[in-house]
C-alpha cells in the first residue's frame, strides 16, 4: 500500500498530544503542600480542550487516573496513599437524596491533605460520584470567592463553572491560604487556551477556504458545460 493513509501522527511522549499541537511549552512546575489526585472520566482523555493533562504536568507529585467506576481497592489506595486525608473538590448537594451527607472538612493543614479532583463534565462527575461509594464518604471542599473563568474554548452552563485546572488552582490556594501562589498555573492555562483558540481559528479559516475553492470549481464547471 502506498500513500499516507497508514501513517500515524507523531505524538509528544510527555503531553500525549500530536507534536503539532504539543502543549509542553506551557508546563509551569508548581509545588503544592496538599497532594493532588485527578480522577479523569474516560471521555475526557482524548479531548483536545481538556486542561487536566496540563494541570497534572504542572503540579509536582500529582497523580492522574482515568476511569468511571473504579475498582474499590485501587481507588482506596489512590485516596489514602502516604497516609494523607483525602478531600473531594465538589460543591454541596443538599437536595440530592441519593447521596449521603459528607463529613465536615477536617481541621488539618494542607500538607496532611490530598485534594481529589473529578475531571469530567458536571453530568459525568455526578455519575462518577454515584458509582464510587468511597468518593461519597469524603469530606468536600467548596470553592469560595470563585473568580471568573477564562475557559472560552469550551462552553460552560454557568459563569461560575471553571476548567479543571482553574478549579484546582483556586482550591490549592484556598487550602494553603495563599491563592496568589498558584497564579503561575492560571498563566499557563491562559497560554494553553490561546493556543487552542488559535488552532480553532486556523481550522475554521481552512474550512472556509476549502468551501470557497469548491464553490469556484463548481462555477467553472457550470460555465464549461460540465
Amino acid at each position: 500500500m502506498t500513500g499516507t493513509a497508514g501513517l500515524k501522527r507523531a505524538v509528544c511522549e510527555r503531553c500525549l498530544r500530536a507534536q503539532s499541537a504539543c502543549i509542553c511549552r506551557w508546563i509551569t512546575p508548581v509545588q503544592a503542600q496538599a497532594h493532588l489526585l485527578i480522577l479523569q472520566h474516560p471521555l475526557e482523555v482524548g479531548n483536545a480542550k481538556n486542561s487536566a493533562r496540563l494541570l497534572h504536568l504542572c503540579v509536582s507529585g500529582s497523580v492522574m487516573a482515568a476511569g468511571e467506576a473504579f475498582d474499590a481497592e485501587v481507588l482506596d489506595g489512590l485516596l489514602h496513599a502516604d497516609g494523607r486525608t483525602p478531600v473531594l473538590l465538589y460543591p454541596a448537594t443538599p437536595g440530592d437524596a441519593g447521596l449521603p451527607m459528607p463529613p465536615p472538612m477536617p481541621a488539618l493543614p494542607a500538607e496532611a491533605l490530598r485534594l481529589v479532583l473529578l475531571d469530567a463534565t458536571w453530568r459525568k462527575s455526578r455519575k462518577m460520584l454515584y458509582l464510587n461509594p468511597a468518593l461519597q464518604r469524603l469530606s468536600r471542599l467548596g470553592l469560595t470567592d470563585v473568580a471568573p473563568s477564562n475557559y472560552r474554548i469550551r462552553k460552560a452552563h454557568a459563569p461560575h463553572q471553571l476548567s479543571s485546572l482553574e478549579a484546582a488552582a483556586q482550591a490549592l490556594g484556598q487550602l494553603e491560604g495563599a491563592p496568589r501562589r498558584f497564579s503561575p498555573l492560571l498563566d499557563a492555562f491562559d497560554g494553553f487556551v490561546a493556543q487552542q483558540a488559535a488552532y480553532v481559528r486556523t481550522c475554521a479559516a481552512g474550512s472556509l477556504a476549502g468551501d470557497a475553492s469548491q464553490s469556484d470549481e463548481q462555477g467553472v464547471n457550470r460555465l464549461a458545460g460540465h
